[in-house]
């Protein structure tokens, strides 16, 4: 009998593409997977609970460390593999001069507030970014300068970014690494010396302890040798997001290509 593993998902394009990698080669196991796509707090209250079995990814300490302690108060959790080295950031298109625009700070300037986009469209108000961004806006007034930060889905931030590129307008995206946008655009990272946006994260597979008699030493082993980058999951990315090629289809060929499967059935 196939044993079911439950997966997890942050529901954001690019953890479907990390999690798409991990289903592959959990089939590939011979595991029967089964994904549940949830907002970021909501994905660890299902591990906490029990609703699934692991979660892909965690970034951790910074973004997700305290949705991680709150699981561990019920349920220890084992790290697996290093995904990726996320790490949230504000951008700017590259057609705007660095010399105008190198740090947060440079957004209170007149001249650059008076051609600046005042809205700041981000995403899910449970996202690293998302708080970290919001603690922007206070710390460095940009509140009292016009700007005015707005919570939304992926694609109201994503669009609101190549509409604006399309315009050539001057626009702020509060972004991360990997993201398809980085594939196709020069988006370029203001400074933020406060150290509002947290650090370089790992990017790992989180593993329920009371899950882990599932698996044999060798594919615990297996899993924590995935390792992938921030350039590959924002190329993946982007040939599902833009491209539109089958998620599970694409992640497939890759790990085939790249030695993680061993066949391309």
């Amino acid at each position: 009998m196939t044993t079911k593993i439950t997966m997890g998902v942050t529901d954001l394009s690019f953890h479907h593409t990390t999690a798409s990698l991990v289903a592959n080669v959990l089939t590939d196991m011979g595991f029967e997977v089964e994904r549940i796509f949830s907002p970021h707090q909501e994905n660890f209250k299902k591990l906490k609970s029990g609703e699934v079995d692991m979660l892909a990814s965690a970034w951790l300490p910074s973004s997700h460390g305290l949705y991680k302690a709150d699981v561990e108060e019920i349920q220890p959790l084992i790290e697996l593999g290093l995904h990726y080295q996320p790490y949230a950031h504000w951008g700017v298109p590259d057609y705007i001069p660095a010399d105008q625009v190198s740090e947060v700070a440079d957004l209170l300037k007149l001249d650059v507030a008076n051609k600046m986009r005042k809205k700041i469209q981000g995403i899910n108000a449970g996202a690293g970014i998302t708080r970290f961004s919001i603690q922007m806006m206070e710390d460095y007034g940009l509140s009292n300068a016009g700007y005015e930060f707005f919570t939304g889905t992926e694609d109201d931030c994503f669009n609101a970014y190549e509409q604006a590129v399309a315009n050539k307008e001057w626009i702020i995206v509060p972004l991360w690494k990997p993201q398809f946008l980085h594939y196709r655009y020069n988006i370029r990272e203001i400074k933020e010396p406060k150290g509002l946006l947290g650090i370089v994260d790992r990017a790992v597979l989180l593993l329920r302890n009371d899950k882990k008699g599932l698996f044999t030493e060798l594919q615990i082993k297996k899993l924590d040798s995935l390792r992938f980058s921030n350039d590959i999951i924002a190329e993946l990315d982007h040939k599902v997001c833009r491209e539109g090629q089958a998620q599970d289809q694409v992640t497939h060929d890759w790990l085939v290509a790249n030695g993680f499967l061993s066949h391309s059935s």
